[in-house]
């Protein structure tokens, strides 16, 4: 059994600290713990980012693997938001919106993400959480 198949997970960025907020985000504001999640950077992200047709290398924001299919940039968002408690998740309401435009604004956001929020130089999983979370 891979490891995705029971679960819904979130590959993330794990040296950049708007990220790793946007991870304890999650955590805290998740309706059930169905979510894992791993870093990009990390073996199993590699591994996953490879199985859904990412190169190794895909730090371009989150993605999302659910139901055997990867979501990336604005449509791994906003599918997260819908998991969220309200009023969070009536982000996923945005889904609708034309993808080029909902993904422009993220690529905007994304390439601006260590500027604005800093970089870490290593990953390092966020402390205090059930570590059975991350992959």
């Amino acid at each position: 059994m891979s490891v995705e198949e029971n679960n819904t997970v979130v590959l993330f960025d794990g040296v950049c600290h708007l990220c790793d907020r946007a991870v304890l985000f999650i955590l805290k504001k998740e309706k059930s713990s169905a979510v894992r999640f791993a870093p990009l950077q990390s073996e199993t992200g590699k591994k996953l980012l490879r199985k859904y047709g990412y190169p190794e290398s895909y730090l371009d924001g989150l993605v999302l693997i659910e139901n055997k299919r990867a979501y990336d940039r604005s449509s791994a968002f906003l599918r997260i938001s819908g998991k969220l408690k309200f009023p969070w998740n009536l982000f996923f309401l945005l889904l609708p919106f034309p993808k080029p435009l909902r993904d422009w604004i993220y690529k905007m956001i994304a390439s601006l993400r260590y500027r604005w929020f800093g970089k870490k130089e290593s990953c390092a999983l966020p402390q205090g959480h059930d570590p059975s979370r991350f992959l």
